[in-house]
């Protein structure tokens, strides 16, 4: 895929997430790596409204996150620079506001085992990052170390993150998680859920991992 039409896929995967209720206006941000061997990417913009970003609003990054060429990148580029240096599977990466992992994450809690689609996000738990102020450097050590064998996670205070292979299995994973901090928020109303155990778990785990393998 051309730098051109990744930042095309890229700017389309933002609009989606305002119209898939998973960000606001300008809030959240989306991501591509440019190539598989390089932490280069293709960042949405800053303060910019999401549902009207084209390919060519698009900050380019080089592998030491220098911009290249024109524009401001998000705020957040310093998690999504991260996410490519510490794993090589990372093509894409999608940050959001979006209301139920928002509220679940101004708890600081992780999302336990309640249901087997949490292993989506590679383990039996997805965790919260450690709360630390948007677009720091200290942030982007929170998430890292929150994504520590996993795919996606809640930030403190904040949203999510989530990557993927590209920005439309990114986009899939962050959808997942948030219908999951809404069902798991629900469920916590009526009682506290029973949770799956290691075991059950582990099995779902590698029932994913063969079905990634295929696909």
């Amino acid at each position: 895929m051309t730098p051109a039409t990744l930042a095309g896929e890229v700017a389309r995967v933002a609009r989606d997430s305002v119209a898939l209720g998973l960000n606001q206006g300008s809030s959240g941000n989306v991501s591509a790596r440019l190539a598989a061997d390089s932490a280069a990417l293709v960042i949405t913009p800053s303060a910019r409204d999401m549902r009207e970003l084209t390919d060519t609003d698009m900050v380019r990054l080089d592998a030491a996150g220098n911009v290249v060429g024109d524009g401001r990148p998000s705020s957040e580029w310093r998690f999504h620079h991260a996410i490519y240096h510490r794993f090589a599977e990372a093509g894409a990466v999608v940050h959001a506001h979006s209301p139920f992992a928002v509220a679940l994450s101004c708890l600081r809690q992780p999302i336990p085992p309640f249901h087997y689609m949490v292993a989506l996000a590679g383990g039996d738990d997805i965790r919260c990052a450690r709360y630390a102020t948007f677009g720091s450097q200290a942030l982007s050590d929170a998430v890292l170390d929150a994504l520590d064998g996993r795919r996606a996670c809640l930030m403190a205070n904040h949203g999510l993150v989530a990557w993927g292979a590209d920005p439309a299995d990114a986009l899939a994973l962050a959808l997942e998680v948030e219908a999951l901090c809404g069902q798991y928020l629900r469920a916590r109303q009526i009682g506290e859920p029973v949770l799956l155990n290691t075991a059950e778990m582990a099995e779902v785990l590698d029932r994913f991992r063969a079905y990634r393998a295929r696909s």
